[in-house]
């Protein structure tokens, strides 16, 4: 069905919201808050579950290619990566094969209370993020990046809107990353992250793989320019676009869960 609409309405914006994606992502994730509508929008009589599959093979290029680039760039603790990326994977692997099994309901509700702790916290320490600590990969440090990365890694294959910006906390609160070398991190383990939800995905038959190769064209372009306009602004820009991304999941999510717009109506 949704193969045969390809070349009809809808395509260009499918991808504008790719590129637009791809270039949020590489920055400091929130991507799916401009892909995900926009699938809905052209295809509302969908069976989600694709729409969600498109969207993670879409968004899976630029993630790996701004990855790439970020490591050309960035310098990053070996050790920290090969962990958080293992956890990160096995936390989402479980995650989707949790949501076979159970409504994410209860964390769609939770969600914008979560996302307003990280945006007070980011807001009220006006030096979080600008400086970069040498990192130790110490057994502590490396408990961290395990835990942290196997509950957001679970949360992102379970539900998945604002991983980017948990994965963004851990690293700078909790390991002592900058926010240009947190978004370089991100993007290594939250590409790693979403193959893992892909395993479940596309095995079951949802994706469309000509939308999402379109898609994911874009979302690539978007994802190297995206990653190059960190690299040249640093960690000042980055934080700042993690206040205005957090911002937006906050409202989105809200709306939601609460229907608040339908609300003020």
């Amino acid at each position: 069905m949704i193969l045969l609409d390809i070349l009809e309405n809808g395509v260009a914006l499918l991808a504008l919201a790719a590129f637009l994606a791809g270039f949020v992502d590489a920055i400091v994730g929130g991507g799916g808050l401009l892909q995900i509508p926009a699938l809905f929008s052209v295809y509302p009589k969908e069976v989600p579950a694709t729409l969600f599959g498109i969207n993670k093979l879409s968004a899976i290029g630029g993630t790996f290619v701004a990855a790439t680039q970020y490591i050309r760039k960035v310098s990053l603790p070996k050790k920290l990566m090969v962990f958080a990326s293992v956890f990160a994977l096995l936390g989402s692997f479980v995650g989707a094969w949790t949501l076979t099994q159970v409504s994410p309901e209860y964390i769609r509700k939770l969600l914008p209370f979560v996302l307003l702790f990280l945006l007070l916290f980011t807001l009220k320490n006006k030096n979080f993020g600008l400086s970069h600590q040498k990192q130790t990969e110490s057994l502590i440090s490396l408990i961290k990046v395990s835990v942290g990365a196997v509950l957001i890694g679970f949360y992102d294959g379970f539900f998945g809107p604002g991983t980017g910006a948990f994965f963004m906390f851990l690293f700078v609160r909790f390991l002592g990353f900058d926010f240009l070398h947190g978004a370089a991190a991100t993007k290594i383990v939250n590409c790693l992250s979403n193959f893992a939800a892909l395993a479940l995905f596309i095995p079951t038959g949802h994706i469309h793989w000509g939308i999402a190769v379109w898609m994911m064209s874009f979302n690539i372009v978007g994802g190297v320019i995206g990653s190059a306009f960190a690299l040249k602004h640093g960690s000042k820009m980055v934080r700042q676009f993690f206040i205005w991304i957090v911002t937006a999941l906050i409202l989105k999510t809200a709306n939601d869960s609460y229907h608040i717009i339908d609300f003020i109506r």
